[in-house]
């Protein structure tokens, strides 16, 4: 009886030994994270200053159809088409598709799992091995099939911060997604309208093409009546040469223009060879959305798309930190296991497991806590790229306004310089025809007024590129529908993995 007492006692000690030393490892396993952190937070929009450069003057977000505001049917057909057939709308499409699978991939890391295997092997067992007879020495066929079911209790979250990652990490693509869209439909926007400043600068080349005609068949008579000499004559038939190389040069151009239309479209360069004149309208008045520094968050998909990726690593962070913690999991198997197939399927052949496993990391060289540093940097990246992005949308949209107005100032000024050069390129000719004036003030207007009708035309087709631009800038007609799911709301430096 002593005996007994004495080895229970030293089993009791021996446990009470070993208990600080488990106890110890837990420790050292899940506290080894201490002093990994960030301090980096996203900025707030309505901290930013921005009232002076984005004044609110009760106008209207964009809507999804924005360039219908230019009234040119063509245009909106041509968007829609790009947006169909457009290769860079396709590779979009199949970075999101990835993103959902991962995420599917995700999802099922939280699930139980459960399998089947058949094996089927041919051994020859040892003979002066831990075999006993009659099976050592001799050859056995053994069959062996079973149903296995594991899952991981994941009591930490590591696999439910890796779904919650997965999932923000989809939304961030689903918002790049539509930033592509409207990359794509705003370049095809800007690159018509280039075709329509092609086209205006061709009707000024044209009709210089006229008006130096004119001029030139004036300069022949006054030289056949002795008033002008071969000098003007020469002079007037380059100036004719001149402007006919401009009107090719142009038409030149607009091949090119309608051969980009044809790439954005993601069709051949033929595609844009079919298209009409553009027939573009000023489009509406310019106002700007009140209160935009704070609704602009949920209105450029590039600014969601970026707080998605904050998300995204505040998840990761978490679910770095839930590995310093020990795993466990649980596994059971069913089966039959037998030599030969005659027993196979017999009740005696029957073969079953069930337990669970714990794996606790102690002493990985640095492995996690280097893991965790990189999620931190990553965390750090995210929360960078979103502050510069939202910077970069203000400041996008302060930029493209400032541009509107001074387009709309400049446009003052140069209408009136364009009438004025006009009536005195008219004055110049008539005074000319009469024998008043020589030929080079009859150029010298006419280069004037040429100059400033194409300064008005120039003008008028930057400012609607700069409309265009600021729709873009505005987010295009895009909202985020994602805060009806929970949105992510502003995520501090994470510091625990709950």
């Amino acid at each position: 009886m002593k005996t007994q007492i004495s080895r229970a006692t030293g089993r009791a000690l021996r446990s009470a030994k070993v208990l600080p030393l488990l106890l110890s490892a837990w420790l050292a396993g899940c506290a080894s994270y201490a002093g990994i952190s960030s301090d980096k937070h996203i900025t707030d929009p309505t901290t930013l200053e921005a009232t002076a450069s984005l004044p609110a003057e009760q106008g209207r977000w964009p809507a999804a159809d924005w360039a219908a505001q230019f009234g040119d049917a063509q245009l909106r057909a041509l968007i829609a088409e790009a947006l169909e057939g457009s290769p860079s709308i396709d590779m979009a499409k199949a970075r999101l598709a990835a993103a959902a699978a991962y995420s599917e991939g995700a999802n099922a890391n939280t699930l139980p799992r459960v399998d089947a295997g058949y094996a089927l092997t041919r051994q020859q067992y040892s003979a002066t091995a831990m075999v006993p007879p009659p099976v050592a020495g001799s050859w056995q066929t053994e069959n062996r099939g079973v149903i296995s079911a594991t899952y991981e209790l994941d009591l930490w979250g590591k696999n439910r911060e890796a779904l919650a990652s997965s999932v923000s990490a989809r939304r961030a693509a689903e918002a790049e997604s539509e930033q592509v869209r409207l990359s794509v439909s705003s370049a095809v926007a800007r690159a018509y309208n280039e075709l329509a400043r092609l086209y205006a600068l061709l009707d000024i080349a044209q009709n210089e093409v006229r008006q130096r005609g004119a001029l030139a068949r004036i300069t022949h008579a006054r030289a056949a009546s002795g008033l002008d000499t071969e000098v003007e004559q020469r002079t007037a038939d380059a100036n004719l040469d001149a402007s006919n190389a401009t009107v090719t040069a142009l038409n030149g151009a607009i091949l090119n223009a309608r051969y980009q239309l044809g790439a954005l479209l993601g069709r051949g360069p033929d595609r844009a060879l079919a298209l009409a004149r553009p027939t573009l309208s000023p489009g509406d008045t310019v106002r700007l959305p009140d209160n935009l520094p704070a609704d602009l968050v949920s209105r450029r998909p590039d600014i969601v798309a970026a707080r998605w990726r904050v998300d995204a690593s505040t998840h990761d962070i978490k679910g770095a930190k839930a590995g310093f913690y020990p795993d466990i999991n649980l596994s059971a198997t069913i089966g039959l296991d037998a030599f030969g197939f005659g027993r196979f399927l017999t009740a005696a052949s029957r073969t079953a497991s069930a337990g669970p496993a714990i794996h606790l990391p102690i002493f990985d060289a640095g492995a996690l806590r280097a893991q965790l540093k990189g999620r931190y940097a990553e965390f750090d990246m995210a929360v960078a790229n979103y502050n510069q992005t939202l910077i970069g949308a203000l400041t996008d949209v302060a930029t493209q306004l400032a541009q509107i107005r001074t387009i709309d100032a400049q446009l003052v000024d140069a209408l009136r310089a364009e009438q004025n050069s006009r009536r005195a390129r008219d004055l110049a000719l008539a005074q000319y025809r009469q024998g008043l004036t020589t030929q080079l003030t009859v150029l010298n207007a006419e280069t004037s007024a040429l100059a400033r009708t194409q300064a008005v035309a120039q003008l008028r087709m930057t400012r609607r590129d700069r409309q265009i631009a600021l729709a873009a800038s505005l987010g295009g007609g895009y909202t985020d529908t994602s805060g009806v799911a929970g949105a992510p709301e502003q995520p501090q430096s994470p510091q625990s993995p709950q």
